[in-house]
């Protein structure tokens, strides 16, 4: 039977199967489309307050968490991404975990780290983020930012708890590529004045603790 000679109730019953079929087997990309998640993380990444807001009110929302499905990433990551500290400042005051990595393991403390943003790393921070987190290498924020020779970001880690001595998948710690860098980075002696700070500034004790 040519397809112009089937009943229409037919060809309506195939549409819907059909329509069905590509719904409950589209990739997950195409599928968060119609997620509340995947509404606001684009109004975050289009700096639209108005819609973010909408989301983040509704009715037993989770939005504030919700992830990329191609890349593990919350809203987060696109606004350290951008150095933007007002959305970061607002995403955070409502209750935005800064601790959800992305799939390779990558935070955003350690993505702003990675940009040099000492600011948003301090917010992040000040909120909870977890200093020692690695990625997938195994590389802390404080590896990190030793790398990147960046005394002002290694002095903020340390003085937030960072350890220097943990070390990445390779065997090295911060500390480790800190002595490989020349004297003259000052990195070396800028984490040896960070830790003497921080030994300096924990309250001694005397006698036994009741």
């Amino acid at each position: 039977m040519e397809i112009e000679q089937m009943p229409r109730t037919v060809l309506r019953k195939s549409g819907l199967i059909l329509a069905a079929a590509l719904m409950f087997g589209a990739p997950p990309a195409m599928a968060q489309q119609f997620s509340d998640g995947y509404q606001f993380l684009k109004a975050v990444k289009d700096r639209d307050g108005d819609s973010a807001t909408k989301f983040l009110k509704a009715p037993g929302s989770t939005v504030i968490n919700a992830r990329d499905q191609s890349t593990g990433q919350t809203a987060l990551f696109a606004v350290v991404q951008r150095r933007d500290e007002v959305w970061l400042r607002f995403l955070l005051d409502q209750g935005a975990n800064p601790n959800i990595p992305a799939y390779n393991g990558a935070t955003a403390l350690g993505l702003a780290v990675n940009l040099g943003w000492v600011e948003g790393a301090e917010r992040l921070l000040n909120k909870g983020a977890n200093i020692n987190d690695k990625t997938d290498t195994g590389e802390t924020p404080l590896i990190n930012a030793v790398h990147q020779r960046n005394i002002p970001l290694i002095r903020l880690l340390l003085k937030h708890g960072a350890d220097a001595d943990r070390t990445d998948n390779s065997g090295r710690s911060a500390r480790d590529y800190a002595q490989l860098l020349s004297k003259s980075s000052g990195v070396i002696e800028a984490i040896d004045q960070a830790e003497s700070e921080r030994g300096e500034s924990t309250p001694k004790s005397y006698g036994p603790g009741l």
